[in-house]
């Protein structure tokens, strides 16, 4: 009897009665990451190629793109095995692997929307000191510190997992591993790993979130004390794509944590759909709510169609 091992792998959630119609949703989700894999790498292939647009603001969204590639990246090739080849079973390493990843990437894309989000209070409430406050060097570290912050606070997750006894049943909620979902499978007290899980999110996101809000109250007090509409309007339209890609990342995120939290009755459509809302949608929008708002990259677009039509 080895139930209360930990096992040797995990059976990837599947929507039961649509067996059938698994192709045509791997067909979808193979288009949704195309699509975000094209986005993100044009986004990255624009900022490079164009001086113009080495500043903080695009640097931010090629830490973007790139956490965005790797998310989608770490988790969109398994589920589409799943549903072209069956192949349902994942490794208990590769599961707690891309756990981590999961984790720790969203933990990263937090932390730059973050300083997102303070590049933009600084441009607008302190304009003459943008340039000395936020510097190329700044922006690196702030990639730096981003990294080694998702890293350090998410890493504990699957240590506390890897000696914990697992239960007979071995079936997620999802296509792909989440901390709470794993965790909800052992057969033991996971009392710590509650506490931690919670505490990471909390300082992490929560926190990111409370200070982002926190921005954007300073920035829209700065921008009512304009005496000109046409002035407020023309400030605040700075903000509006980071504003769009915030909500891309949070909504989602919120989403899935009200369905672990409350949705445990709820039909296995719900939880498969929001976690590929969740991993796939903001690396799919970024990139066009960026490309839509921002001059500059849709310049370089359109001049790289030109180039290619001739």
């Amino acid at each position: 009897n080895r139930s209360d091992l930990s096992p040797s792998s995990f059976i990837l959630a599947s929507i039961p009665g649509l067996e059938a119609a698994h192709f045509w949703m791997a067909i979808l989700l193979c288009s949704m990451y195309i699509l975000a894999v094209t986005g993100n790498c044009a986004v990255l292939f624009i900022v490079k190629t164009e001086p113009s647009l080495h500043a903080p603001m695009y640097f931010f969204l090629c830490m973007l793109a790139a956490i965005d590639l790797a998310l989608s990246s770490s988790t969109v090739p398994r589920v589409l095995s799943f549903y072209w080849f069956n192949t349902r079973e994942i490794s208990f390493g590769a599961c707690l692997v891309q756990m981590f990843l999961i984790h720790t990437l969203s933990a990263i894309e937090s932390t730059v929307l973050l300083a997102m989000a303070v590049d933009r209070y600084v441009a607008i409430c302190h304009p003459l000191r943008h340039a000395a406050i936020l510097t190329n060097a700044v922006t690196v570290k702030i990639g730096l510190v981003a990294m080694a912050r998702g890293v350090l606070f998410f890493l504990p997750l699957p240590l506390l997992l890897l000696p914990l006894p697992f239960c007979s049943s071995r079936v997620l909620s999802h296509s792909f591993c989440l901390h709470q979902d794993v965790m909800n499978l052992a057969c033991a007290n996971t009392t710590p790993s509650v506490v931690y899980g919670l505490t990471a999110i909390l300082l992490v996101m929560g926190l990111d979130a409370i200070l982002i809000c926190l921005s954007y109250i300073l920035i829209l007090k700065a921008v009512l004390r304009l005496a000109l509409w046409k002035e407020r309007l023309k400030v605040f339209s700075t903000c509006i794509a980071h504003i769009c890609v915030v909500l891309a990342f949070y909504v989602p995120l919120i989403g899935l944590s009200v369905v672990h939290r409350f949705g445990k009755d709820l039909a296995p459509l719900v939880h498969i759909t929001m976690g590929n809302i969740y991993i796939l949608v903001p690396a799919v929008l970024n990139p066009i709510i960026y490309g839509v708002r921002t001059k500059q990259i849709q310049r370089r677009i359109l001049n790289l169609i030109h180039i290619y039509n001739d």
